[in-house]
Protein backbone atom coordinates (compact mmCIF):
# COMPACT_ATOMS: atom_id res chain seq x y z
CA UNK A 1 0.00 0.00 0.00
CA UNK A 2 1.33 3.61 -1.07
CA UNK A 3 0.51 6.72 0.86
CA UNK A 4 0.20 9.88 -0.77
CA UNK A 5 2.12 13.19 0.52
CA UNK A 6 1.05 15.72 1.97
CA UNK A 7 1.01 19.19 -0.11
CA UNK A 8 3.60 21.49 0.57
CA UNK A 9 2.33 23.65 3.77
CA UNK A 10 -0.53 21.66 4.86
CA UNK A 11 -0.96 22.79 8.35
CA UNK A 12 -3.99 20.58 9.25
CA UNK A 13 -4.39 18.72 12.43
CA UNK A 14 -3.41 14.63 12.47
CA UNK A 15 -5.98 13.19 15.34
CA UNK A 16 -4.30 9.71 15.79
CA UNK A 17 -2.58 7.67 18.77
CA UNK A 18 -2.09 4.39 19.51
CA UNK A 19 -4.38 4.00 22.27
CA UNK A 20 -6.63 6.71 20.56
CA UNK A 21 -6.55 9.06 23.58
CA UNK A 22 -4.42 12.24 23.00
CA UNK A 23 -2.72 13.15 26.46
CA UNK A 24 -4.29 16.41 27.47
CA UNK A 25 -2.12 16.87 30.77
CA UNK A 26 -0.72 20.29 30.38
CA UNK A 27 2.42 19.06 31.43
CA UNK A 28 2.50 16.41 28.93
CA UNK A 29 1.11 18.66 26.01
CA UNK A 30 3.70 21.40 27.49
CA UNK A 31 7.04 18.88 26.67
CA UNK A 32 5.71 17.79 23.88
CA UNK A 33 4.74 21.18 22.64
CA UNK A 34 8.39 21.90 23.47
CA UNK A 35 10.10 19.32 21.00
CA UNK A 36 8.33 20.49 18.39
CA UNK A 37 9.96 23.36 18.22
CA UNK A 38 13.49 22.01 17.29
CA UNK A 39 15.06 22.70 20.84
CA UNK A 40 18.32 22.31 19.38
CA UNK A 41 19.16 24.79 17.04
CA UNK A 42 16.64 27.11 18.48
CA UNK A 43 18.54 27.61 21.67
CA UNK A 44 22.07 27.24 19.77
CA UNK A 45 20.86 29.91 17.11
CA UNK A 46 19.95 32.30 19.71
CA UNK A 47 22.70 31.71 22.13
CA UNK A 48 25.06 32.22 19.43
CA UNK A 49 23.25 35.89 18.10
CA UNK A 50 22.82 37.04 21.63
CA UNK A 51 26.48 36.56 22.43
CA UNK A 52 26.83 38.01 18.48
CA UNK A 53 25.20 40.82 19.96
CA UNK A 54 27.31 41.60 22.66
CA UNK A 55 30.58 41.07 21.15
CA UNK A 56 29.39 43.97 18.07
CA UNK A 57 28.55 46.51 20.63
CA UNK A 58 25.33 45.74 22.39
CA UNK A 59 24.42 46.52 25.67
CA UNK A 60 22.79 44.05 28.00
CA UNK A 61 19.39 45.04 27.37
CA UNK A 62 19.68 45.57 23.72
CA UNK A 63 21.67 41.85 23.20
CA UNK A 64 18.64 40.67 25.71
CA UNK A 65 15.95 42.44 22.67
CA UNK A 66 18.40 40.81 20.07
CA UNK A 67 17.99 37.50 21.98
CA UNK A 68 14.48 37.05 22.75
CA UNK A 69 13.29 38.03 19.04
CA UNK A 70 15.89 35.89 17.48
CA UNK A 71 14.28 33.22 20.16
CA UNK A 72 10.58 34.07 18.70
CA UNK A 73 11.68 33.93 15.70
CA UNK A 74 12.91 30.29 15.99
CA UNK A 75 10.69 28.57 17.49
CA UNK A 76 7.97 30.01 15.24
CA UNK A 77 10.13 28.01 12.37
CA UNK A 78 10.14 25.40 14.44
CA UNK A 79 6.74 25.03 14.90
CA UNK A 80 5.87 25.51 11.50
CA UNK A 81 8.03 22.85 10.24
CA UNK A 82 6.30 19.98 12.71
CA UNK A 83 2.88 21.09 11.64
CA UNK A 84 3.44 21.60 8.01
CA UNK A 85 5.09 18.25 7.97
CA UNK A 86 2.41 16.02 10.24
CA UNK A 87 1.57 14.24 7.68
CA UNK A 88 4.65 13.21 6.08
CA UNK A 89 6.11 12.22 9.74
CA UNK A 90 3.33 10.08 10.46
CA UNK A 91 3.98 8.32 7.18
CA UNK A 92 7.41 7.58 7.93
CA UNK A 93 6.87 6.65 10.86
CA UNK A 94 8.97 9.38 12.73
CA UNK A 95 9.13 8.37 16.94
CA UNK A 96 10.90 12.10 17.35
CA UNK A 97 8.12 13.78 16.58
CA UNK A 98 5.16 14.29 19.12
CA UNK A 99 2.68 14.99 16.57
CA UNK A 100 3.29 11.98 14.14
CA UNK A 101 3.37 10.09 17.58
CA UNK A 102 -0.19 11.18 18.30
CA UNK A 103 1.02 13.35 21.34
CA UNK A 104 -0.31 16.96 20.18
CA UNK A 105 -2.98 17.43 17.48
CA UNK A 106 -1.19 19.69 14.74
CA UNK A 107 -3.53 22.07 15.20
CA UNK A 108 -2.09 23.13 18.68
CA UNK A 109 1.58 23.37 16.88
CA UNK A 110 0.00 25.39 13.89
CA UNK A 111 -1.26 27.92 16.80
CA UNK A 112 2.20 28.08 18.45
CA UNK A 113 3.49 28.64 15.15
CA UNK A 114 1.45 31.59 14.18
CA UNK A 115 1.55 33.23 18.06
CA UNK A 116 5.24 33.01 18.08
CA UNK A 117 5.88 34.92 14.69
CA UNK A 118 3.19 37.74 15.61
CA UNK A 119 5.09 38.32 18.64
CA UNK A 120 8.49 38.29 16.75
CA UNK A 121 7.43 41.33 14.64
CA UNK A 122 7.39 43.75 17.70
CA UNK A 123 10.34 42.19 19.54
CA UNK A 124 12.70 42.84 16.32
CA UNK A 125 11.06 46.11 16.36
CA UNK A 126 12.75 47.06 19.52
CA UNK A 127 15.99 47.11 17.91
CA UNK A 128 15.02 49.48 14.89
CA UNK A 129 13.06 49.41 11.75
CA UNK A 130 16.22 48.38 9.70
CA UNK A 131 16.94 45.86 12.10
CA UNK A 132 13.46 44.02 12.15
CA UNK A 133 13.12 44.35 8.52
CA UNK A 134 16.21 42.23 8.23
CA UNK A 135 15.57 39.93 11.04
CA UNK A 136 11.83 39.55 9.48
CA UNK A 137 13.09 38.71 6.12
CA UNK A 138 15.11 35.55 7.86
CA UNK A 139 12.33 34.33 9.34
CA UNK A 140 10.24 34.36 6.37
CA UNK A 141 12.02 32.67 4.62
CA UNK A 142 12.26 29.71 6.84
CA UNK A 143 8.95 29.79 6.45
CA UNK A 144 8.82 29.70 3.28
CA UNK A 145 11.27 26.93 3.50
CA UNK A 146 8.16 24.83 5.20
CA UNK A 147 5.88 25.50 3.05
CA UNK A 148 7.40 25.37 -0.32
CA UNK A 149 10.88 25.79 -1.30
CA UNK A 150 11.74 22.33 0.81
CA UNK A 151 10.43 20.58 -1.83
CA UNK A 152 12.16 22.87 -4.67
CA UNK A 153 16.16 22.61 -5.99
CA UNK A 154 15.77 26.14 -4.34
CA UNK A 155 15.71 24.83 -0.74
CA UNK A 156 19.40 25.80 0.53
CA UNK A 157 17.94 29.56 -0.56
CA UNK A 158 16.03 29.95 2.67
CA UNK A 159 18.37 28.84 4.93
CA UNK A 160 21.37 30.76 3.29
CA UNK A 161 18.86 33.55 3.63
CA UNK A 162 17.87 33.15 6.88
CA UNK A 163 21.65 32.87 8.38
CA UNK A 164 22.82 35.83 6.84
CA UNK A 165 19.91 38.23 8.02
CA UNK A 166 21.34 37.56 11.58
CA UNK A 167 24.49 39.34 11.90
CA UNK A 168 22.67 42.50 9.45
CA UNK A 169 19.95 42.04 12.05
CA UNK A 170 22.60 42.54 14.95
CA UNK A 171 24.25 45.33 13.21
CA UNK A 172 21.59 47.38 11.98
CA UNK A 173 20.35 47.66 15.55
CA UNK A 174 23.41 48.52 17.24
CA UNK A 175 22.09 52.43 18.64
CA UNK A 176 24.73 54.05 15.28
CA UNK A 177 23.09 51.02 12.42
CA UNK A 178 25.68 50.35 10.41
CA UNK A 179 26.02 47.17 7.72
CA UNK A 180 28.43 44.46 9.22
CA UNK A 181 31.61 43.62 6.70
CA UNK A 182 30.67 41.48 3.97
CA UNK A 183 32.44 38.39 4.82
CA UNK A 184 30.32 38.16 8.37
CA UNK A 185 27.10 38.03 5.90
CA UNK A 186 29.14 35.46 3.62
CA UNK A 187 30.26 33.00 6.55
CA UNK A 188 26.36 33.02 7.73
CA UNK A 189 25.24 32.06 4.84
CA UNK A 190 27.36 28.98 4.17
CA UNK A 191 26.48 28.30 7.67
CA UNK A 192 23.18 28.05 6.43
CA UNK A 193 23.71 25.93 3.55
CA UNK A 194 25.55 23.77 5.94
CA UNK A 195 22.67 23.39 8.44
CA UNK A 196 20.19 22.72 5.80
CA UNK A 197 22.34 19.66 4.31
CA UNK A 198 23.53 18.21 7.71
CA UNK A 199 20.02 18.51 8.45
CA UNK A 200 18.51 16.63 5.47
CA UNK A 201 21.36 14.15 5.16
CA UNK A 202 19.78 11.52 8.32
CA UNK A 203 16.32 11.80 6.36
CA UNK A 204 16.87 11.54 2.65
CA UNK A 205 15.44 8.61 2.12
CA UNK A 206 12.42 9.33 4.28
CA UNK A 207 11.82 12.24 2.46
CA UNK A 208 11.62 10.89 -1.26
CA UNK A 209 9.68 8.24 -0.22
CA UNK A 210 6.99 11.28 0.53
CA UNK A 211 7.90 12.80 -2.62
CA UNK A 212 10.07 16.23 -0.48
CA UNK A 213 13.18 16.96 -3.68
CA UNK A 214 15.10 19.75 -2.34
CA UNK A 215 18.34 20.18 -3.48
CA UNK A 216 20.23 17.84 -1.23
CA UNK A 217 17.46 14.70 -2.21
CA UNK A 218 18.10 15.52 -5.65
CA UNK A 219 22.18 15.10 -4.81
CA UNK A 220 21.98 11.97 -3.28
CA UNK A 221 23.10 11.51 0.01
CA UNK A 222 26.77 10.26 -1.00
CA UNK A 223 27.45 13.74 -2.62
CA UNK A 224 25.44 15.26 0.49
CA UNK A 225 28.02 13.22 2.84
CA UNK A 226 31.07 15.17 1.20
CA UNK A 227 29.43 18.45 0.60
CA UNK A 228 27.60 19.25 3.72
CA UNK A 229 31.33 19.24 5.58
CA UNK A 230 32.57 21.00 2.82
CA UNK A 231 30.71 23.83 3.36
CA UNK A 232 30.74 24.01 6.79
CA UNK A 233 34.83 24.55 6.67
CA UNK A 234 34.29 26.90 4.16
CA UNK A 235 32.21 28.85 6.58
CA UNK A 236 35.63 28.60 9.56
CA UNK A 237 37.81 29.50 6.45
CA UNK A 238 35.74 33.02 5.98
CA UNK A 239 35.55 33.41 9.40
CA UNK A 240 39.38 32.89 9.94
CA UNK A 241 40.18 34.17 6.96
CA UNK A 242 37.69 37.62 6.41
CA UNK A 243 39.30 39.52 9.35
CA UNK A 244 42.20 41.91 8.13
CA UNK A 245 45.39 41.13 9.10
CA UNK A 246 47.19 37.43 9.65
CA UNK A 247 44.75 34.58 10.75
CA UNK A 248 47.45 33.16 13.83
CA UNK A 249 48.08 30.30 15.96
CA UNK A 250 45.01 30.42 16.91
CA UNK A 251 42.60 30.66 13.82
CA UNK A 252 44.48 27.77 12.21
CA UNK A 253 43.86 25.48 15.42
CA UNK A 254 39.94 26.44 15.14
CA UNK A 255 40.19 25.59 11.54
CA UNK A 256 41.60 22.32 12.42
CA UNK A 257 39.23 21.58 15.04
CA UNK A 258 36.06 22.68 12.83
CA UNK A 259 37.65 20.25 10.19
CA UNK A 260 37.44 17.46 12.86
CA UNK A 261 34.15 17.87 13.85
CA UNK A 262 32.70 18.54 10.41
CA UNK A 263 34.09 15.44 8.99
CA UNK A 264 33.70 13.20 11.93
CA UNK A 265 30.14 14.33 12.48
CA UNK A 266 29.28 13.49 8.59
CA UNK A 267 30.50 10.05 9.23
CA UNK A 268 28.29 9.36 11.90
CA UNK A 269 25.13 9.99 9.13
CA UNK A 270 23.52 7.01 9.59
CA UNK A 271 19.85 6.78 8.65
CA UNK A 272 17.94 8.91 11.59
CA UNK A 273 21.04 10.08 13.11
CA UNK A 274 21.21 13.54 14.64
CA UNK A 275 24.86 13.43 15.10
CA UNK A 276 25.39 15.35 11.87
CA UNK A 277 23.37 17.95 12.67
CA UNK A 278 24.95 18.51 16.55
CA UNK A 279 28.46 18.50 14.53
CA UNK A 280 27.41 21.22 12.87
CA UNK A 281 26.00 23.36 15.52
CA UNK A 282 29.44 22.68 17.19
CA UNK A 283 31.46 23.93 13.90
CA UNK A 284 29.16 27.23 13.98
CA UNK A 285 29.71 27.94 17.64
CA UNK A 286 33.64 27.67 16.54
CA UNK A 287 32.63 30.13 14.04
CA UNK A 288 30.99 32.11 16.23
CA UNK A 289 33.74 31.83 18.70
CA UNK A 290 35.85 33.39 15.72
CA UNK A 291 33.61 36.20 15.60
CA UNK A 292 33.28 36.68 18.90
CA UNK A 293 37.07 37.48 18.84
CA UNK A 294 36.70 39.85 16.47
CA UNK A 295 34.51 42.44 18.02
CA UNK A 296 34.11 46.02 16.73
CA UNK A 297 35.64 43.95 12.88
CA UNK A 298 32.08 43.06 12.83
CA UNK A 299 31.10 46.57 11.52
Amino acid sequence: MTSSPSPPGYLAPVSHHPSGVVPRTPPRRLAALLRCCHPEPALAVTVFVTALAVAAGHRVAGAAEVGTAVLAGQLSVGWCNDAADARRDTVCGRTDKPVAEGRLPARTVAVAAWTALVLCVPLSLLSGPGAAAAHLTGVAAGWGYNMRLKHTPLSPLPYAVGFASLPVFVTLGLPRPVWPVWWVVAAGALLGVGAHLVNVLPDIEDDLATGVRGLPQRLGRTACRWLAPSVMLAAVGVVVAGPPGPAGAGGLCLAVAAGAVAVAGTAAAGRGSRWPFRAAMVVAGLAVVRLLGSGAELV
